[in-house]
């Protein structure tokens, strides 16, 4: 058994997203291997509390807890100024490692999943493993710049012209990717941006959940239940999803038209916008929306639905593989993200072409899911047969356990 040290900025075991990613990518190390953790020092109350509360096994578990000096941090409030601040704390965390003397045999990189942010567990001189890392390649132009404003158009140029002088001009960003025997990254798009070598980067996504017990194939129901979830932003292109199931509602007979519905669950600044494009279309009064569900109540949520719509640009999908668990077939958009978490036999997974077409090929997609109980089936026990596969965090320590070996 070798011992990994782990940097996780960000770890909460009641949360999900990055922080509930970090506490299951530990948990998972920590099934074959003993596990320093170096996590920042908010974090340590839920820890503590989860692990007494839930009677975790933490034996392989060594949690250990470091903040930079107030006077470095005290300019950071919550969300703001947190890139900044992982850089620094990434920065100085080979002085604390060597000032606490801890023994190990690899250096694990493992959070937060950002590409344009280097680590510095090279300096160690023990095996280094950087990710899973993860970024958002640029919205294509014509999905963003003829259906949002300028400003929001610049402002995506300006953050993915800030990614790239980070790859190319950052001497630590080089050391990183050139002395890491093992690159991670959350999709094909991080090897051909950071020019990763192919043997040595791996793809795995950094979203994942426990397995539900009790899933079982999805049979149509008599009301067709579109479930769309996530943060309120432009990149998340949910406006297109409110369009194509209204292109869908007016394909159908006038008979049918009250058997669909759509809930889209999420809060965030694109609010108001995307109630204002639901509002003007005759499928309004089938759509819903909700701000919050507690997260025990979100299995309901995905067992009355029947398609989890997620049009994102994003290079992740945190919720697709909750989806997939439940057996909800995917509706997505064929990109290096949720595009690469799924495949044809589980999801219809749309390319890229204009926007208007998207969105027809989108209520297309919904049509034939609609209109082919059979194929709808088959894609519903697809989904349960990718999450096996891909998602289950117990496939995530294996996967773990064999880069280990390889690089040891």
């Amino acid at each position: 058994m070798k011992t990994i040290l782990v940097t996780a900025y960000d770890i909460n075991p009641y949360r999900g997203s990055e922080a509930g990613m970090g506490w299951n990518f530990s948990k998972q190390i920590a099934r074959y291997h003993k596990a320093i953790i170096i996590t920042r020092k908010n974090n340590r109350e839920n820890i503590e509390k989860y692990i007494e509360e839930f009677q975790i096994n933490a034996e392989n578990l060594n949690f250990q807890y470091y903040d930079l000096p107030y006077w470095m941090r005290f300019w950071k409030k919550g969300g703001r100024g947190a890139w900044l601040y992982f850089y620094l704390w990434q920065l100085f965390m080979p002085l604390f490692v060597k000032k606490r003397g801890f023994k190990f045999d690899i250096a694990h990189n493992l959070n937060f999943h950002t590409a344009s942010v280097p680590s510095m567990l090279w300096m160690l001189g023990k095996p280094f493993i950087w990710g899973p890392i993860n970024h958002n390649e640029k919205i294509p132009k014509n999905y963003i710049k003829n259906v949002y404003t300028f400003k929001e158009y610049l402002r995506d140029r300006m953050a993915w012209m800030g990614k790239q002088f980070f790859w190319y001009l950052d001497p630590f960003h080089f050391m990183s990717r050139n002395l890491a025997k093992k690159v991670i990254g959350a999709n094909s798009s991080v090897q051909k941006r950071l020019r990763i070598p192919a043997k040595k980067f791996v793809i795995i996504p950094s979203a994942g959940t426990d397995k539900i017990e009790g899933a079982t194939i999805r049979k149509r129901k008599d009301i067709f239940h579109v479930l769309v979830v996530g943060r309120f932003m432009t990149i998340k292109a949910f406006d297109a999803a409110i369009l194509a199931f209204g292109a869908f509602y007016d394909q159908l007979p006038k008979e049918d038209k009250p058997k669909i519905k759509m809930t889209i669950l999420g809060k965030g600044e694109k609010k108001e916008y995307l109630r204002n494009i639901a509002d003007r279309l005759a499928v309004r009064p089938q759509i819903t929306f909700l701000e919050w569900v507690e997260k025990k109540d979100m299995r309901k949520m995905y067992e009355d639905s029947d398609v989890f719509f997620f049009p994102t640009h994003e290079g992740a999908g945190m919720v697709v593989p909750e989806a997939l668990s439940m057996g909800l077939p995917v509706l997505c958009f064929d990109n290096a993200g949720p595009g690469e978490f799924v495949n044809e036999s589980c999801a219809i997974a749309v390319p890229y072409t204009n926007y208007q077409q998207s969105v027809q090929d989108f209520a297309l997609a919904l049509r034939k899911m609609y209109d082919d109980k059979p194929f709808f089936e088959k894609l519903s026990e697809g989904a349960l047969i990718t999450f096996d596969k891909k998602f289950d965090w117990n496939s995530r320590g294996e996967m773990f356990k064999e880069i280990y070996e390889e690089v040891i």
